[in-house]
């Protein structure tokens, strides 16, 4: 029998039942194992692409396949462990056949592309309020559409019935003021939780107190926002939702003098879409790390010359690799060199022969936290965009790396008049109206856009794919939005403008060239009465 990829995800699905299908036909553990790797592959990706019931129907799958992981004899399983593993299958390929997936970005080229004027595109929120809260829910409505959401209102009494491939891209849960979810509520969380399994849940309005926030999860609740925290800083995380854009291929540095064991990892880090690059010599160790750049090193403790204290302990006198996640695999036994060796730079010691499904897991463990923090030096922390030097940054590698006859444009943008709206609101307000063009921003351009916060109220933005007329028609529009964006105050709510100056590659050649031309756009805009966009000068 031929088994066809079954949803556009990826062929991650294909492998997975194929794996299982060769497994039922033969029996081998080493076909089992292949198996839970296919099926840890799978939760790490739906994780990635913020799918949470989805990665939690796929973890418990891989829970029940970790628990039947033990030696030859075990395997083939009984039939009745066979049939529970098939039902677990099932549900899950069930659950995936009735979401919509969102297929990940991969190179902003593409994206520009193929979407050159899809700048906006609609995503379904569902709003379920309790009586009384509908005041919130209005606030809460008005701010979602003019981020581009299309909201559809219901009541906790309503049902979670989904035709396939429409299931919103959130359900937003308002109880009644100050009252804790009870057993109705929960179990209107946990139908809703069925229904739309690749949904993200959000509870409005928790208290500080740990058992109820877990009674919410339990029932299927992803994010609970306490009492004290805005609603609005709800419409940020859904933002956060849509940028789905692919990340780089973690990339490991395998350090092993046996060929053996060296190809047995990186055939492990292969089967889990990890690039790998592996050195039987130490003393290679400075030169390949400049030119492989990895994310990780599997480093082996015992080798000629120098074991893998001694290298670390190098690599940690130099800034450059301070930081980098270091994981010894050794056939090492002695708990006091085990200690040692994390005490001298190590990050974690994994005893040979090592399980090739937790090998994954805290290789990509560490990974991510890595790049969370590498991420947290270039992120502005009040909107959430890059900052200033990663943004320039950005930009002079677009230029460096842009083919012949690529087009992209820059704008610079500025929120007018903005010293006396801090002058006369605070400067929480002028705050809150920062993060509002920010998340505008984040609505409106795509994923491959470039964003960031310039400093203070500037912003800058390339636009990959498109000449200086596109770019000030799609900004021009923003704009527009931005003036009928209603930012709520104590005494009310004001409305700011913006203006935006817009230079275009490959007219102007370089990343400096092309953000002063833009500012001096950006000025000819002010002079020109601001809230408006302003093409360069050629």
């Amino acid at each position: 029998m031929t088994t066809q990829p079954p949803h556009p995800f990826d062929d991650r699905l294909y492998a997975l039942r194929t794996r299982w299908e060769q497994y039922l036909a033969d029996g081998q553990l080493e076909q089992f194992i292949e198996f839970a790797v296919a099926v840890d592959s799978l939760a790490e990706h739906f994780a990635r692409l913020r799918l949470p019931g989805l990665s939690r129907l796929c973890e418990g799958l891989e829970k029940a396949v970790l628990a039947h992981i033990g030696n030859a004899d075990s395997h083939p399983l009984p039939a009745q462990a066979r049939v529970a593993l098939q039902r677990q299958i099932d549900a899950l390929f069930g659950s995936i056949a009735t979401s919509q997936p969102r297929v990940p970005v991969r190179r902003a080229e593409e994206k520009a592309s193929a979407q050159e004027h899809a700048w906006h595109r609609p995503r379904s929120v569902w709003l379920v309020t309790a009586a009384g809260r509908e005041d919130v829910a209005d606030g809460l409505e008005r701010q979602l559409n003019y981020f581009g959401f299309r909201v559809q209102r219901m009541d906790w009494d309503s049902e979670s019935a989904v035709e396939p491939g429409q299931a919103p891209l959130a359900v937003l849960f308002i109880p009644a003021d100050g009252a804790a979810a009870g057993a109705t509520e929960l179990a209107r969380i946990t139908a809703c939780r069925r229904a739309c399994p690749a949904s993200q849940l959000f509870y409005l309005g928790v208290a500080s107190v740990i058992d109820p926030i877990v009674a919410l999860m339990r029932a299927g609740i992803d994010v609970a926002i306490p009492n004290d925290e805005q609603p609005a800083m709800v419409v940020n995380r859904l933002l956060d939702l849509i940028q789905t854009e692919e990340q780089e291929r973690y990339r490991v540095l395998v350090v092993e003098d046996s060929r053996v064991a060296a190809t047995l990892i990186c055939r492990t880090l292969t089967e889990h879409g990890i690039d790998s690059h592996a050195i039987a010599d130490p003393s290679q160790l400075l030169e390949v790390l400049q030119s492989y750049r990895p994310d990780l090193i599997l480093m082996d403790m015992h080798m000629p010359r120098f074991n893998g204290v001694e290298a670390t302990r190098v690599l940690r006198q130099m800034s450059a690799y301070q930081t980098l996640p270091i994981v010894y695999l050794s056939g090492e036994s002695n708990i006091g060199m085990q200690v040692e060796a994390l005490r001298l730079g190590g990050d974690q010691f994994l005893i040979k022969p090592f399980n090739p499904v937790l090998l994954a897991a805290v290789v990509k463990t560490k990974i991510a936290r890595f790049r969370d923090m590498q991420r947290s030096t270039r992120i502005d922390g009040l909107t959430g965009l890059l900052n200033h030097s990663a943004a320039k940054a950005r930009l002079k590698a677009m230029t460096e790396s842009a083919a012949p006859g690529e087009r992209f444009s820059v704008a610079m943008i500025d929120i007018d008049h903005f010293k006396a709206i801090n002058d006369t609101y605070g400067h929480p307000v002028g705050d809150q109206v920062i993060r509002g063009l920010a998340w505008l921003l984040k609505a409106r351009l795509r994923e491959g856009d470039l964003i960031g916060r310039y400093g203070g109220e500037e912003f800058i933005v390339a636009l990959p794919g498109t000449d200086a007329v596109l770019a000030q028609t799609v900004l021009d529009r923003i704009r527009g939005d931005f003036a009928a964006l209603p930012h709520t105050h104590p005494g009310g709510a004001l409305y700011a403008t913006f203006s935006a100056g817009v230079a275009a590659w490959p007219a102007i050649d370089s990343a400096a060239a092309l953000t002063e031309t833009a500012d001096r756009a950006l000025l000819d805009a002010k002079r020109l009465g601001r809230n408006r966009v302003e093409i360069a000068h050629s």
